[in-house]
């Protein structure tokens, strides 16, 4: 015997799945780039709140109702959760460096030291 669906009962959120949509214009490059940080956040997240959420700010974009700083705003947080390394949180990273005289010196020195087996 199956029992009929209440429908006063709400839907078990687990079995409902997000779609992801499929609104990419790749003549348009600024919404392409935008579109493909949308797939990889909506990808890499399965919560369906996130996934929801990531829809409306791409539907947003595309309807014209955001533009292109906000939702890389808006989307922020949901790529820093995937890529920390990416977003400290407003830090500046140190990158070293050297002059280019000094990198060829080194070179030079290593070259020779190979060369006599040091």
């Amino acid at each position: 015997m199956t029992q009929e669906p209440n429908p006063n009962q709400e839907p078990n959120i687990s079995n409902v799945t997000v779609p992801k949509l499929s609104i990419d214009k790749p003549s348009d490059f600024r919404f392409h780039a935008a579109y493909l940080v949308y797939s990889q956040a909506w990808e890499k997240t399965s919560s369906h709140e996130v996934k929801t959420k990531l829809n409306e700010i791409i539907t947003a974009l595309s309807n014209g109702e955001i533009d292109y700083q906000n939702f890389y705003e808006q989307i922020g947080p949901y790529r820093a959760e995937f890529n920390p390394e990416h977003y400290s949180g407003g830090a500046r990273a140190f990158i070293e460096t050297q002059r280019k005289k000094d990198w060829r010196r080194m070179q030079e020195r290593d070259a020779r030291n190979a060369r006599h087996k040091r």
